[in-house]
């Protein structure tokens, strides 16, 4: 304990103990004490990674704001991101980190939120209507901050809150405090966002928000929480973003493990683990998935625009990561890296902030979100000494070792039912692990497809099924789709916003795509909003939908199949007959049934006799309004075998024409 007890005598001495850091990292029975000096780089691929022996080499904090590496958008505050370099390590057991913790009570004073609630609900439901229901994504998380003063040195404050964190809040990632000089990060991160160890790239979307009563956890409450399909799909959107991200970072992708509870003093949420293999640099990996949905939202890019819009600031740390670099006995990189949420930042001079969001999605209501706000921030705040205290069953640094520990919620046969339930409608693809081999098509091995990315990666995640089916992929983003001539199959795929728009780069880009390929009579399967636009050069009216498909899992008559896919789409094509006669010969329409139930708890009001067009089938092309590629679509693989070997396998019965 010798670093610990200098750290401490400094600081019972009135002198600075230099940059250190004190994690208590998931299911660890020690506390990890990091001491050295501080350095800010500018980049990611700027943070030093010596080599030397296995152990923790840097401990990064990558505020918010580095999201401009990635050239998206944001509100620049210059939060600075700074490096501690780890010159000391040591680990000390629980118990005696608490017996040497500060023990007193944390003062503070002028409490309150920087947004009221009512202009916090009002930001909501302009969220709601203006970018949900204008098409421009699925989920986006809007924060607020509640700030206030310390009393006292603000480091003491800091240690006593951790203490209290350590002893009263369960479930943590990582409960952590670190002191650069500038600044001092105290908290209780319920979530990994992404981790590396021998190879293995660990992602863990968090999402749906339980509020426990006072009294203890409620059965029954928490039952009627699991079957809650704005909770549900909350949680799906989240992991398909994730999924993308993986696409990007494991060269398989992610297998998807769960669901299961993670459980806190204020809050029980519900999580997916992701796994998959890679060879990426941790820090392009930390790069590449910048940064998690459950802060930001879906898509991302767009997301980051969204938040700029309606937060009008800077959100310093929130939303960013705490990440551990090191090596293993190997010598190989390791990297831990949980999200900076339920995370404090204390000024020299004791200013307080604790920033907190809500994911907000089509069901949302802007009343329950501002009360999920209140419960996030409830845990710190009670150990910052701002709300009362709950009291754990058991102390949380040493729950689950004793005789009283409570058994997991999770462990009920009906809790765990409703849990496991929840995938029976998820693809199969993405729930097994898929080996080196692809599972090909015979004819389909050896062919090339391009797929045009509408600034939604979930063509990321559509790359990894093709190259199952035995396809090479190449990936470009619609501003550099380049030449299209030298491959066999080409995609142009998803992307937020209104494909009616004539004076948008990115629609005139993507449409020009659509219109080359059907000019030239070239393969083509549109997804998304590249259907969208082929089915507005084909003659057939595009309108918004009164109720958004974002995050929807439905059954459809897919020619003749039922299938059950996953909508990411506010706008859709429509028309009033099975088949449609146009230029381009003969186009077949899967579509609904005039007034059908659109399985979101109303009627589909289409207008007139026209209905929704979800997938139509020409001679040489296919569009899918839905995507195949989501974890919301059980019968998604399926769906684009069987249409890659109509497209590819019969172009001469079809009247097409292949590279091949």
């Amino acid at each position: 304990m010798e670093l610990l007890r200098h750290l401490l005598a400094a600081l019972a001495a009135g002198a600075d103990p230099g940059p250190f850091a004190l994690l208590r990292r998931d299911g660890a029975d020690h506390l990890d004490v990091l001491t050295g000096d501080v350095e800010v780089v500018s980049q990611l691929a700027d943070i030093p990674l010596p080599p030397g022996p296995a152990g923790p080499r840097t401990l990064a904090l990558v505020p918010f704001r580095q999201i401009v590496e990635r050239g998206f958008a944001c509100v620049d505050d210059g939060a600075a991101l700074e490096c501690l370099r780890v010159g000391g390590h040591e680990r000390v057991p629980l118990p005696a980190a608490l017996a040497a913790l500060p023990a007193g009570a944390v003062t503070a004073t002028g409490g309150r939120f920087d947004i009221g609630d009512e202009r916090y609900a009002e930001i909501v439901g302009e969220v709601l209507r203006a970018e949900i229901g204008r098409g421009e994504g699925a989920n986006f998380v809007i924060h607020r901050t509640y700030t206030a003063t310390i009393a006292g040195p603000p480091l003491a404050a800091a240690l006593a809150a951790l203490r209290r964190l350590l002893i009263g809040e369960r479930g943590a990632y990582w409960t952590f405090l670190v002191h650069t000089g500038t600044r001092v990060l105290v908290g209780a991160t319920p979530e990994r966002h992404v981790s590396v160890d021998e190879g293995l790239v660990r992602m863990n979307p968090i999402s749906g928000t339980h509020r426990l009563p006072a009294s203890g956890p409620d059965r029954g409450a928490l039952l009627r929480f699991l079957a809650d399909h704005k909770e549900i799909d909350e949680l799906f959107m989240v992991l398909d973003e994730e999924l993308k991200m993986m696409a990007r970072v494991a060269e398989r992708g992610g297998q998807v493990l769960g669901p299961y509870l993670k459980e806190m003093s204020h809050l029980v949420h519900t999580e997916y683990l992701l796994a998959g293999r890679g060879r990426l640099d941790v820090r392009e990996v930390l790069r590449e998935t910048m940064f998690a949905p459950t802060v930001t939202g879906s898509p991302l890019e767009n997301a980051f625009r969204v938040i700029a819009r309606h937060e009008g600031r800077g959100r310093r740390y929130y939303g960013g990561v705490l990440a551990l670099f090191g090596r293993d006995e190997a010598g190989g990189q390791t990297l831990d890296a949980p999200i900076l949420i339920r995370t404090a930042e204390i000024s020299p001079g004791g200013e307080l902030r604790v920033p907190v969001g809500a994911t907000l999605v089509r069901h949302s209501t802007p009343d329950g979100e501002t009360a999920e706000t209140h419960t996030k921030a409830a845990g710190l705040l009670a150990a910052l000494g701002l709300r009362p205290s709950v009291t754990a069953p058991e102390p949380a640094a040493t729950a689950g070792t004793g005789a009283g520990a409570t058994a997991p919620l999770g462990a009920d046969p009906e809790i765990a039912a409703a849990l496991a339930g929840r995938n029976r409608g998820l693809a199969r693809f993405w729930m097994s692990e898929r080996t080196a081999t692809p599972d090909t098509v015979p004819g389909l091995a050896g062919r090339s497809a391009l797929v045009v990315d509408g600034e939604d990666t979930f063509t990321g995640m559509l790359a990894h099924q093709l190259r199952a089916l035995g396809l090479t992929v190449t990936v470009r983003p619609w501003h550099s789709a380049g030449d299209t001539t030298g491959f066999d199959l080409v995609v142009p795929g998803p992307g937020p916003g209104d494909p009616t728009t004539r004076d948008d780069p990115r629609m005139a880009a993507m449409r020009g795509v659509v219109a080359d390929l059907l000019a030239r009579r070239r393969p083509m399967l549109a997804v998304c909003l590249g259907h969208q636009l082929l089915a507005g050069l084909l003659g057939l009216r595009l309108r918004r939908r009164e109720a958004t498909y974002q995050g929807l899992a439905r059954d459809i008559d897919l020619f003749g199949h039922r299938r059950r896919v996953g909508f990411y789409s506010t706008f859709t094509a429509e028309f009033d007959q099975d088949e449609l006669l146009t230029s381009h010969g003969v186009v077949r329409l899967a579509r609904d049934h005039i007034g059908g139930h659109d399985h979101t708890g109303g009627h589909d009001h289409t207008g007139g006799r026209d209905a929704a067009v979800h997938a139509l089938r020409g001679p040489t092309f296919a569009g899918l309004q839905f995507h195949p590629e989501s974890v919301l679509s059980l019968d998604g693989h399926e769906v684009l075998r069987d249409l890659l070997t109509e497209l590819l396998l019969a172009p001469a019965r079809l009247g097409g024409h292949s590279t091949a």
